[in-house]
């Protein structure tokens, strides 16, 4: 049977978007998708993502399979592509901009806004160490600039959950990282049960920071959506960022807000189709 997929990116950050609305599971395997993410025997992508019926009163459920093969609970970039995939499968019948998804993460709310850019209500961050999870310090205590031995070196480190777990540490110069080599370490790490996704943030200015990643599950990416929330939290958390800063990633900008009226988290950044077609 042929499926027919469209390929999206976000600043890069790509994906494979499949229309699963007919059925409440995934139509292809994680081994399958492991095979449609290889970039020189597939069709290359960070992950596979899923558009099925909506559960818990939301309006779709978005489910995704990494490059690796694993689940991750959501995706920051993979779910404004999702809005983008939806306005177009919907075409003029809805006419609606804005969509609720249930992922394992929790309810998401993209809103697309104009010019293919998509803004995003991530929700409130989860900060304690039994909500990221880690093990670095008491389940009910968070964890802001704690120690943290990687590759033989110390590292301060920030922990947040944003429907998915990360580590934030501050860096002098992110170009300087071998994360080939460090960001395995880090996503491996016995103090993270669960695995991490880990970013290293350089401070230009409280309102501009740039940024690298090693995604869990997926390595490389020239962006994260989830981790740009991430980062922004850690960077007020530590009195290095503003509550509303601009990310800058491999792949291009994000704006991300903190609000202080409601403590939710919003990004916006761009979704772009690239191509469709079967297998």
């Amino acid at each position: 049977m042929a499926i027919e997929f469209t390929k999206y990116q976000g600043l890069g950050n790509d994906f494979i978007l499949i229309d699963n609305r007919s059925s409440s599971e995934p139509v292809v395997t994680p081994a399958q998708a492991i095979q449609l993410c290889d970039r020189h025997f597939g069709i290359g992508a960070d992950g596979v993502i899923f558009t099925l019926p909506g559960e818990h009163d939301t309006d779709y459920t978005m489910r995704i399979f990494n490059s690796d093969g694993s689940e991750p609970e959501m995706c920051g970039n993979g779910i404004r592509c999702m809005a983008a995939f939806l306005a177009e499968l919907e075409g003029d019948a809805l006419k609606r901009d804005t969509y609720r998804i249930h992922t394992l993460g929790g309810t998401i709310t993209p809103q697309i806004i104009s010019d293919g850019q998509v803004k995003v209500d991530m929700g409130i961050p989860r900060l304690i160490a039994g909500e990221i999870p880690t093990t670095l310090a008491a389940e009910n205590e968070k964890v802001i600039n704690q120690t943290l031995e990687v590759a033989g070196k110390s590292w301060d480190v920030t922990c947040v959950n944003m429907g998915n777990p990360h580590c934030i540490t501050f860096v002098e110069d992110v170009t300087a990282i071998e994360l080939e080599k460090i960001g395995p370490q880090f996503e491996h790490h016995p103090a993270f049960p669960e695995r991490i996704n880990t970013e290293f943030i350089q401070v230009v200015n409280y309102n501009y920071v740039k940024m690298r990643v090693w995604e869990r599950g997926a390595g490389i990416t020239l962006a994260c959506g989830t981790g740009a929330c991430a980062s922004l939290v850690a960077g007020v958390l530590t009195g290095k960022c503003e509550r509303t800063a601009t990310v800058e990633l491999p792949g291009g900008p994000l704006l991300i807000e903190w609000s202080e009226i409601d403590q939710r988290i919003y990004m916006t950044g761009p979704a772009k189709k690239v191509f469709t077609g079967k297998f």
